[in-house]
């Protein structure tokens, strides 16, 4: 039996956090620097998360919110190297912020803050080793359980599905996979899917349904230049003509979280993220807790608030922000009020506000973000002002009738479009893209009547591998971004190399497993993935 939809006046308010990092895993090094960004964002967000979700959980509160897991990241949090890895991380903190409280003996008010990472580092490992024996995605999946935690999932490596629209063959196992990956750890398909950067263009819709997908999200303007004019503007789904719903991000609540200059992060009493002691105290000092004991770098530890006013930055004050990330909450939630009032008056159903975020700004980049969406998901669930929560699949399974009509191309890149994807820093990578997606093709095509040995097969797998995690999203938006540009340019080449050395091996018959086992070793991602399904002739009904 469907719950009744709310009486007027009220609507809904869908959360929805998309966590994704790229594949970073390199076994051939003792350390490495860009795995410190899943170390980071496991200690700051991730089991932060956890625990608000364990206190929601413990309390009875009546929240719903959606989590996307990239597959990636699902395979980096159970890799076991990883893991261990993690651990050391985790204890090297530890042990930094007991040093601190050392050196801020004479500094109470440091020593305060010093002693809050501690507690801060012991509850992240308490959580994670003790209550979770180091596997997230098995919390996840308890709060899954529940039907309060919706799970989604994305592309398999984030790739960026408008640019890889030259092969459909590219677009459909980016999908696929993703899904596969999804399922094999979760034992469900997803309902919905997060479009990489949330990059549609039409036609997409039908790979997606192919799938078994029922919802995905787009920017504003790709439901606002719809083929037909939304009558509801964004506050209600579309169907794509095919029975999968399109939901529109809401300008309003994404403005006052993500805006630089007038989101909630930005506020001068909170934490300022680049104040980090890994920058600002002596190199001896600091050495042994950063990369190579000369590279500085984050350690987590940061003693002073945003500040304002092109003012020195002040001492962080924890009670300060908390009571302000409260406010924030009350805020938040008051605005959806007030426009859910507005928008009532002028719709034929009650609306849903879609206000979708990258999970990392929680806790990593804003460090009160986490206990802000705790407060943002009590208030919400005791609300009787006419916000009421829920996933979008839930909204889809009360079957209010959506208007048919087909989004526009989008993203929620700067300008809306793909400027930030392709533009004179990273348009070389494409015609390699798709020239090694062609000869991949190619080589599915070639060999789908002959009996290949396992050798053969690894190569012709190892080489879908290298495909996909060449085709990642980030690495191009790095290279536009301007940040860990060399590494971004030393992934996308070394994927690329790895696969046209495969593709010759198999081509010259000349396959080194010596060498093969090496690439396995190293990019050991997606165990189940049959080359066969690069064949353009593979795929269902065709």
């Amino acid at each position: 039996m469907t719950k009744s939809l709310p009486r007027a006046g009220q609507g809904f308010l869908s959360l929805i956090l998309h966590a994704h990092l790229p594949y970073v895993r390199h076994p051939e090094h003792n350390s490495f620097f860009e795995e410190n960004w899943l170390f980071e964002a496991i200690t700051e967000c991730y089991l932060p998360l956890i625990g608000v979700l364990d206190r929601l959980h413990d309390d009875k509160v009546d929240y719903r919110l959606t989590l996307s897991l990239s597959p990636t990241l699902m395979f980096m949090l159970r890799d076991d190297l990883l893991q261990e890895r993690y651990l050391k991380y985790l204890h090297s903190r530890l042990e930094l912020a007991e040093k601190e409280i050392t050196r801020t003996r004479r500094q109470p008010e440091y020593q305060k803050l010093a002693r809050l990472y501690r507690r801060f580092f012991l509850d992240a490992l308490n959580i994670y080793q003790e209550r979770y024996q180091g596997d997230l995605l098995a919390a996840f999946k308890k709060h899954q359980a529940t039907g309060k935690l919706e799970l989604i999932t994305t592309a398999a490596t984030h790739g960026f599905l408008p640019l890889l629209n030259v092969s459909e063959t590219a677009v459909r196992n980016q999908i696929n996979i993703g899904v596969a990956t999804f399922k094999s750890n979760f034992g469900c398909n997803p309902a919905g899917f997060w479009l990489p950067e949330c990059g549609y263009y039409p036609g997409l819709e039908i790979t997606l349904a192919d799938a078994g997908i029922e919802y995905f999200f787009v920017d504003t303007h790709g439901v606002m230049n719809a083929s037909q004019q939304p009558r509801n503007g964004v506050y209600a789904p579309l169907d794509c003509g095919n029975g999968v719903a399109a939901f529109a991000r809401d300008p309003e609540s994404s403005q006052q979280v993500w805006s630089a200059k007038e989101g909630y992060p930005g506020d001068s009493d909170y934490r300022e993220y680049y104040s980090d002691i890994g920058f600002e105290l002596d190199l001896d000092y600091i050495a042994p807790y950063i990369l190579d004991g000369k590279t500085r770098t984050n350690t987590g530890i940061k003693h002073h608030r945003v500040t304002g006013d092109n003012r020195p930055k002040e001492i962080y004050n924890p009670r300060q922000a908390k009571a302000k990330a409260y406010q924030h909450a009350l805020d938040f939630i008051d605005k959806r009020q007030h426009q859910i009032g507005r928008l009532g008056a002028t719709m034929d159903r009650p609306p849903i506000i879609v206000a979708p975020y990258d999970a990392e700004l929680f806790g990593h980049w804003w460090f009160e973000g986490t206990y802000w969406l705790e407060c943002v998901l009590r208030l919400a669930g005791e609300s009787t002002g006419g916000v009421q929560l829920i996933s979008c699949g839930e909204y889809l399974k009360r079957r209010p009738s959506a208007q048919i009509a087909t989004p526009a191309t989008s993203t929620w890149g700067d300008q809306g479009y793909s400027g930030y994807w392709i533009n004179e820093t990273n348009d070389w990578i494409y015609p390699l893209l798709h020239k090694a997606e062609r000869e991949m093709e190619k080589l599915a095509s070639d060999v789908q009547r002959l009996t290949l040995t396992p050798l053969q097969t690894r190569t012709l797998n190892q080489a879908a591998r290298s495909i996909l995690l060449a085709q990642a999203s980030d690495w191009p938006f790095i290279m536009k971004s301007g940040t860990t540009v060399d590494y971004a340019n030393k992934r996308i080449t070394d994927h690329l190399a790895r696969f046209n050395y495969l593709h010759d091996s198999f081509r010259k018959n000349r396959i080194n497993e010596r060498y093969l086992s090496a690439l396995e070793i190293m990019d050991n991602i997606f165990p189940d993935i049959d080359f066969r399904d690069y064949n353009p002739s593979s795929r269902k009904g065709h």
